[in-house]
């Protein structure tokens, strides 16, 4: 199977992740005028604190049920917006459920303690012991902020993945809990059929996306594709390339500029996955990943057997042609982040000029490739190589190698303080954001 050629694309041409973001966008901000409406059919209490707890807690609600639908890694929400912005966004509505959540608690304690002799410690008991379903939304309460503790930088950063995973699941008891709270305790929830059917629709479409995208699909891709381990190869002292084959991998809908979360089944290393970019176009019989022996996930792949199996979560990422917006194209790679860019060129139709940064020569990793490839798509290759200081890659330099950077398509991937710097530069040399395209790799729970 040959590789398909991305077509050349108008500049008028729209944009995939525009569309998907507005669509999110206006999702969220029609659902928020539907909860409004059937809350304020439902009637206010008399006092205003209790009013603004029950607006809080049904808005809390429904940024829960959009947070589940962020990262339920849904395929086409992921190939228009990319797994790393929809997991920045899944954080920042986090902010916004914690604070709601918080805000709910209050407003309503301190309401119903104004209108008894009670202090608000003692009011938040009493709720608990004496109204169903309360003391599930405390304890749900708990575990969202906790969940939170553990996922701010300073704390994320001292977690391993799997231990911050393992807590971060703890989000799915959460849901469970403020549902079966507000199905117990919410007056808007049963004012009206129409309220009572829509939350359940709601929520049902959140859970629901959130089972089929991280559960059921995975496992239906690795019980049809059956993937295993076809070859290792060196690729230089620290790095290292992973052949696997599989069943109808045809119909695997992967493309250049993707990765996998990848998972090798031996006994010492099948509860850890890791984000590696494809380093290969999709061919449809094999697939390639390339990594550098920076942790000891990768440092592991060296020693994996022909025949092991493979569980791969993907494809996923927007890192790809499909987001192209001219003709003709720049690719920048930084280090190992030359593998979904050798990738891209391989699918990328129209010129292309590439742009290598390496600190020296033997750490251009698959540069062979890359230059035999280069050759074949008439594709201009730039080798560069130095110490970091002084900056390489600045805009005088970019303007020199690509003097028609701004009408151009940019794709980028390298070491986050590169990929900065690449940044600013193409800020300066006013390349227009749309043409921009990078990914941070980053999961959520």
């Amino acid at each position: 199977m040959t590789t398909v050629q991305s077509p050349p694309v108008p500049p008028t041409a729209i944009r995939p992740k525009v569309v998907a973001r507005t669509g999110l966008y206006a999702v969220l901000a029609a659902n928020a005028a539907v909860v409004t409406l059937f809350a304020v059919q439902a009637g206010f209490a008399s006092n205003a604190l209790v009013v603004l707890g029950r607006f809080t807690g049904l808005y809390a609600a429904l940024l829960m049920a959009f947070q589940l639908l962020l990262v339920a890694r849904l395929p086409w929400l992921d190939r228009r917006i990319g797994m790393d912005r929809l997991t920045n966004w899944h954080r920042w509505t986090g902010f916004g459920l914690l604070w709601t959540l918080v805000g709910h608690v209050v407003f309503i304690v301190f309401g119903y303690a104004e209108s008894s002799s009670l202090d608000p410690v003692s009011q938040l008991v009493d709720l608990a012991e004496t109204v169903e379903g309360v003391f599930r939304a405390v304890v749900a309460l708990g575990l969202v902020l906790v969940i939170g503790a553990v996922s701010a930088r300073w704390a994320r950063r001292r977690l391993a993945y799997e231990t911050w995973h393992f807590i971060h699941l703890y989000t799915y008891v959460a849901v469970v809990l403020a549902f079966t709270h507000q199905v117990a305790a919410g007056t808007t929830f049963t004012a009206t059929p129409a309220a009572t059917t829509y939350w359940y629709a709601l929520w049902t479409v959140a859970l629901g996306s959130v089972t089929v995208g991280r559960l059921v699909l995975p496992l239906w891709r690795n019980w049809r594709h059956q993937l295993r381990v076809e070859a290792v190869v060196s690729e230089s002292d620290h790095v290292v390339s992973v052949y696997i084959t599989g069943r109808d991998l045809d119909r695997l809908p992967a493309r250049a500029g993707q990765f996998f979360l990848w998972r090798f089944l031996t006994k010492d290393r099948w509860w850890q996955a890791n984000p590696f970019s494809l380093s290969a176009a999709p061919d449809g019989r094999t697939l390639r990943l390339t990594a550098k022996a920076a942790g000891d996930g990768s440092a592991g792949l060296r020693h994996l057997r022909p025949g092991t199996r493979v569980f791969a979560e993907g494809p996923y990422g927007a890192f790809t042609a499909m987001h192209r917006t001219r003709p003709e194209a720049v690719l920048v790679a930084g280090g190992v982040g030359v593998t979904p860019i050798r990738a891209l060129l391989e699918e990328l139709h129209g010129h292309a000029v590439v742009i290598y940064r390496v600190g020296t020569d033997r750490d251009a990793v698959l540069y062979d490739e890359l230059r035999d490839l280069a050759h074949a798509k008439g594709a201009e290759l730039h080798l560069v190589t130095g110490p970091p200081v002084p900056d390489r890659l600045a805009a005088g330099e970019l303007a020199r190698l690509v003097p028609d950077i701004a009408d151009r398509d940019v794709f980028l991937c390298g070491p986050p303080p590169m990929m900065n710097a690449v940044l600013g530069s193409l800020r300066e040399l006013d390349v227009p954001k749309q043409q921009i395209h990078f990914e941070r790799f980053s999961l959520a729970g």
